[in-house]
């Protein structure tokens, strides 16, 4: 499936003679269908536990995986470090690629979250305005700059406006939905689609600096990924909506239950994210807080479960 949707969208760019297309990889790197395109630039965002089944069971070979996409000649951009630069640096030698650490550049000169979204104070010199929420959003906003900032030195005009626009209008413009997107308020309802490590690191911090009486998650997850180590970040005050996803890879509730058991952490089981939902909205005062999350596949479910009551009223 995958191959087969990567070669339309291929010719779909031919087709349409498209300025730029910005390639996501499926899965790894080295051996992904879409790593048979030769780039203008290669960006890294981060490396995580994840698809360990396929890709390593260390960071160290899942960055080597992930490097396969480092380009001969070609700049890459690695957007956080996380204690295997090392590997990246290695293959950028081997290729004569220049690699460029975000970390290291930090285009992002002021940062200020608030609960719509961010304002970055790009090289001191304009203020960028993003309705995406989350605290990960400064660290990919860093790696976009980055990007743009090799890519102007390289000879391609993006002007500042089109990147005002671009951080302005990302939501309007791709249709990226739940990256720390508030649903409703009283209870307040927050969904995020982040589903590894790296991404429910970002999510705990964040939910432990936001105000609250009681802490309500509803969490689910597919059956391929890295589930006891992303499960040792939860907060175990916390209590707990299990729940699957409408897809064949959903982790059924009750299995996911068990596994936070062990974990500390305490909840019922529920077949639906649209029950979840509903139960954790009942039982909570105004003041509580729920999080939806741990698979894209569940923030899904939400959006439908939100979009219907929505046309309902």
């Amino acid at each position: 499936f995958f191959e087969m949707t990567t070669g339309l969208a291929f010719h779909c760019f031919a087709e349409e003679k498209v300025d730029y297309a910005i390639i996501e990889v499926g899965l790894g790197g080295r051996l992904d269908c879409t790593n048979i395109i030769s780039p203008a630039l290669s960006i890294i965002t981060n490396i995580s536990l994840d698809h360990v089944q396929l890709l390593g069971n260390t960071l160290e070979k899942i960055a080597t995986e992930k490097a396969g996409i480092i380009k001969a000649h070609t700049p890459v951009i690695i957007g956080e470090k996380r204690g295997v630069e090392k590997v990246f640096l290695k293959k950028a030698t081997e290729v004569n690629a220049p690699i460029f650490f975000a970390e290291e550049i930090q285009p992002i000169t002021k940062a200020a979250n608030n609960l719509t979204g961010w304002d970055f104070e790009w090289e001191s010199k304009l203020w960028l305005k993003t309705p995406l929420g989350g605290y990960v959003q400064e660290h990919n906003a860093n790696t976009v700059l980055t990007a743009i900032d090799v890519l102007r030195k390289r000879g391609h005009i993006i002007s500042d406006n089109a990147v005002e626009k671009g951080f302005s209008d990302v939501i309007r413009l791709t249709g990226l939905r739940g990256r720390w997107e508030k649903l409703q308020g009283s209870p307040t309802v927050i969904c995020d689609t982040g589903h590894n490590t790296g991404g429910i690191e970002y999510i705990v911090k964040q939910l432990k600096a936001y105000p609250y009486r009681q802490l309500r998650i509803i969490f689910g997850m597919v059956n391929d990924k890295e589930i006891d180590s992303v499960l040792e970040f939860l907060p175990p005050e916390a209590l707990y909506y299990f729940t699957q996803a409408s897809v064949e890879r959903a982790l059924s509730c009750s299995e996911l239950q068990a596994k936070a058991l062990n974990k500390g952490l305490k909840g019922k089981c529920y077949s639906s994210v649209s029950t979840a939902i509903a139960t954790a909205i009942q039982e909570s005062s105004e003041d509580d807080m729920i999080f939806i999350g741990g698979s894209t596949f569940i923030v899904a479910d939400a959006l439908q479960f939100y979009e219907r009551e929505r046309t309902a009223s």
